[in-house]
């Protein structure tokens, strides 16, 4: 098995940066092999001898890597699409007019909008911490963040998913803020949205959306176009037949991004993720410890995403010194991922520490 004492050698293969990166929740950084691969395909399109197109047998080999991450789902459970929203949008569209969907306060926006505009659903907003005792009877849909985008704050699974089966309401788990470096099991949730371009070091028009059977059939997609045929390739100008699959709510997908994606996604199967996860939580421990001598708290919780509320003016002045973070709801948001070591916990400490913060 691998050990974590393997990521920095590794990292130093695979990423060659000029800044002290702390913002994967932003924007994850993709390893080498991704932009060789995405080169690949560039030159032989650039070139008129291999379009983008081409590489569509690469939109399966990501469907498989994402159904092993996901621990439990195959291939036939995973869809492909672009944005977390434009995924989340079957799942809205399948409600009845005035079902009620319980989403959490502060959530990104991607995740509570699609049900919040569909105009004729009863969207009630409870506190994360709440929401497994909050869902009722009524309640058809859980809807949130598996960990927080503005804080990293995260949710409890399983009591989640026990209390959305006692009153047999869907639950739905955006995961691009966990899916990469968080262990998940696929039975923990009904439907998983995720975006590649954070912790999965993929492409930002690349996301991934899994179901397991039961609930694909209660979802029905809304936009579908000619990829999410039957035989995509023989029925693109006759009457389509949609696929009995998860792969009926496919978006064409943008074969460049793909490329670049699965390799990234490729990586992160051979760390293993409870590799990537120790790495990730220990480089975040010694953040949290090293504030705590500095006098300044975080929010609480355990995540490779630290928030520093109030802090958010402390993003510019460590962007002068090279180092990236970023500010969210009025707080400093740092996080760690594979390309980060614990010289850059020392070297963000150290800068706070001269900033006075």
């Amino acid at each position: 098995m691998t050990s974590t004492a393997y990521v920095p050698a590794l990292a130093g293969r695979e990423f060659e940066l000029g800044t002290t990166y702390l913002d994967t929740a932003s924007y994850g950084i993709p390893p080498a092999r991704a932009f060789a691969a995405v080169r690949e395909v560039l030159d032989g399109w650039a070139s008129g001898h291999r379009a983008p197109s081409r590489f569509d047998d690469h939109v399966d080999r990501l469907r498989a890597v994402y159904a092993r991450l996901l621990g439990g789902a195959t291939t036939d459970d995973v869809a492909i699409g672009g944005s977390a929203a434009a995924l989340i949008g079957p799942a809205a569209a399948a409600l009845e007019p005035g079902a009620e969907v319980l989403v959490a306060a502060g959530d990104f926006a991607s995740v509570p909008n699609p049900f919040r505009y569909r105009g004729d659903l009863r969207v009630r907003t409870v506190a994360l911490e709440h929401l497994a005792e909050e869902v009722r009877p009524e309640t058809a849909l859980v809807a949130c963040s598996l960990v927080q985008s503005a804080d990293g704050r995260t949710v409890d699974p399983v009591a989640l998913r026990a209390a959305t089966r006692a009153h047999d309401a869907l639950l739905l788990f955006d995961i691009s803020q966990a899916g990469g470096w968080l262990p998940l099991r696929f039975a923990d949730a009904d439907i998983w949205v995720c975006a590649s371009f954070k912790w999965l070091l993929g492409a930002r028009s690349v996301g991934l959306l899994a179901m397991g059977p039961e609930a694909a059939a209660r979802l029905r997609p809304n936009a579908p176009g000619w990829y999410a045929a039957a035989d995509r390739w023989t029925e693109m100008y006759a009457p389509q037949r949609l696929a009995d699959t998860a792969r009926r709510f496919d978006a064409t997908p943008d074969w460049l991004g793909v490329v670049g994606a699965l390799a990234g996604a490729e990586l992160l199967e051979e760390l293993t993720i409870p590799v990537v996860e120790a790495h990730d939580l220990a480089l975040a421990d010694r953040f949290r410890a090293g504030l705590g001598a500095l006098g300044l708290t975080p929010v609480p919780g355990r995540s490779p995403i630290v928030t520093i509320p109030g802090a958010a003016p402390a993003a510019e002045t460590l962007a002068a010194a090279g180092i990236v973070t970023t500010a969210r709801g009025g707080g400093l948001r740092v996080s760690f991922h594979l390309h980060n070591d614990s010289d850059d916990v020392d070297r963000i400490l150290k800068a706070l520490g001269d900033s006075g913060l």
